[in-house]
């Protein structure tokens, strides 16, 4: 099976897996985040053929989504890829990557160091959680997982591990200042960082609307 099939066959995969997610976590996610990573990878001379493959199957089975089996992913990235007969070496690493691109708090380290593609991965990934689209899925997972918009009596915390990371159940706003506004400068590509600056402001910008309706300070 030639690179392109194996693309073409994991595209058909992750598309059919994902496509009735309504968390933000859908087909379109994993969509968006392969294109993020390809346009990355081609300016920072990356593997494109690894790239690939873990941007289509980051999501394949998120924690957040699976009862919080953080290797259920990898795995299932895995045994799909060996299934088409792909080099055990790119197997390995797009597991490597799928395991270790994930947020884990605003004080936690990483899981391990990421090779050029897993860096690459991982901004595509982060830049979907910034902007129009970012806010868009904040709210769509914050719906999902039954939170408040914002309570003006509950803090924004930093997390100091994943475990304290992954039982969070702040409101929706909140989840802004514990995680989306911190990746600008966490980006690890100069593409990245490039285009992580204006879906930033877009964010910032929602924020400063939001809490002058929520204050009631643009009425008359």
């Amino acid at each position: 099976m030639t690179n392109d099939e194996a693309i073409s066959r994991t595209q058909a995969y992750v598309q059919q897996s994902l496509d009735q997610d309504s968390t933000g976590h859908d087909w379109w996610h994993s969509y968006r985040v392969w294109q993020n990573a390809v346009r990355i990878g081609q300016a920072e001379g990356a593997d494109l053929f690894i790239v690939q493959l873990a941007a289509l199957l980051h999501d394949i089975s998120d924690y957040k989504l699976n009862g919080g089996d953080e290797g259920l992913g990898p795995r299932l990235a895995m045994d799909w890829l060996a299934s088409l007969g792909v080099d055990a070496e790119v197997v390995r690493q797009v597991g490597e990557i799928i395991h270790a691109v994930t947020f884990r708090g605003a004080d936690t380290p990483a899981a391990a160091p990421l090779s050029l593609e897993g860096r690459v991965v991982q901004d595509a990934d982060r830049l979907d959680a910034l902007g129009a689209i970012g806010i868009a899925r904040a709210f769509a997972y914050g719906g999902h997982r039954g939170r408040s918009l914002y309570d003006p009596e509950i803090s924004p915390a930093h997390h100091a591990s994943f475990e304290e990371y992954k039982r969070n159940q702040s409101p929706t706003i909140n989840h802004f200042y514990e995680k989306l506004l911190l990746l600008r400068g966490r980006m690890n590509t100069e593409t990245g960082r490039w285009i992580a600056e204006s879906r930033h402001a877009v964010m910032e910008k929602f924020l400063e609307q939001f809490f002058i309706e929520w204050e009631g300070r643009d009425t008359l």
